[in-house]
């Protein structure tokens, strides 16, 4: 089925202290636009997060924002600036030698003095990217399932409109062929006060029939019309992206509706393409949301 380009998914993952939190968002667009905001420790995966999302979403503004936290101790080295620590040391004797101040110095509390102690996190890249892009499939799927939902809810209401044009254009079709069956009598009766007792030249009258006919005939816009509304509720059950392949079609339906209504010499036929103009411009407005 068809899917929505609305749509929001969500993924948390723990592993080893490590903690991911994926939140994707999705609405309307003609192209797919990938924005991501991210901590600068994993940046580097940016190019992949954008990869494993295009794999799967084909069209809509899309919106991800990533949280990591990495509490664990893999990878993780505490280093001692001993260069640092002696500045440190000898400062402080030469201090409590002038000030005549006890020197007894805690390795501890030397400890506390800036860049004495270091965290140095040698993480391992490959191990993050997999669990990333874990995380991030996640999300996506939730955001795809949502998608579809949306999707299926637009299908239903636009072929409830398609049926409801097919209704129209039945009539209109049947409308039009009597209105050449009207046209002849009027044409006759008209003659016949015209030319009173003279007689009618059949021939003559064939042909303003066959003029009138060529003109007010809308048998191929019907027959366009029926092939591109069966066009549409085939696409409708589609799994690929059709957003723009329906955009185009209703755009066709609409050129087909409005020669007809210029053709229209009926006050009924003249409502009818009222009607589906209306119920094409309601279409075309869902459309736009169509991955």
């Amino acid at each position: 089925m068809i899917k929505s380009m609305t749509g929001y998914g969500k993924a948390n993952i723990s592993k080893n202290q490590r903690t991911y939190q994926i939140e994707i968002k999705s609405v309307n667009h003609r192209y797919l636009d990938i924005s991501i905001k991210m901590p600068r420790a994993i940046s580097y995966l940016e190019e992949d997060i954008k990869n494993c999302i295009s794999s799967k979403l084909k069209r809509g503004k899309v919106d991800v924002f990533i949280t990591f936290e990495n509490n664990s101790s893999e990878g993780k080295n505490i280093k001692i600036n001993t260069e640092i620590a002696k500045l440190y040391i000898d400062e402080l004797k030469r201090l409590a030698e002038k000030e005549n101040i006890n020197s007894n110095i805690e390795v501890t509390e030397i400890s506390k003095y800036p860049d004495v102690l270091s965290i140095h996190n040698e993480q391992d890249d490959e191990i993050i990217r997999q669990e990333t892009l874990e995380a991030v499939n996640v999300a996506v799927n939730h955001l795809i399932n949502m998608r579809e939902v949306e999707g299926n809810k637009i299908s239903t209401d636009l072929l409830n409109r398609i049926q409801d044009i097919k209704q129209k254009i039945t009539e209109i079709s049947s409308l039009s062929t009597g209105l050449i069956k009207d046209y002849v009598v009027k044409l006759e009766t008209r003659i016949k006060e015209l030319l009173q007792n003279q007689e009618i030249d059949e021939s003559r009258l064939a042909q303003e029939v066959v003029i009138y006919a060529d003109k007010c005939s809308v048998e191929e816009e019907i027959t366009r019309l029926d092939s591109h509304i069966s066009q549409f509720s085939n696409l409708l059950n589609s799994n690929e992206a059709v957003g723009k392949k329906l955009d185009f079609i209703i755009q066709e339906m609409n050129r087909e509706t409005n020669t007809i209504g210029s053709k229209a010499n009926n006050l009924e036929i003249t409502n009818d393409v009222i009607d589906i103009k209306t119920q094409i411009e309601n279409i075309r407005e869902q459309v736009q949301n169509i991955e």
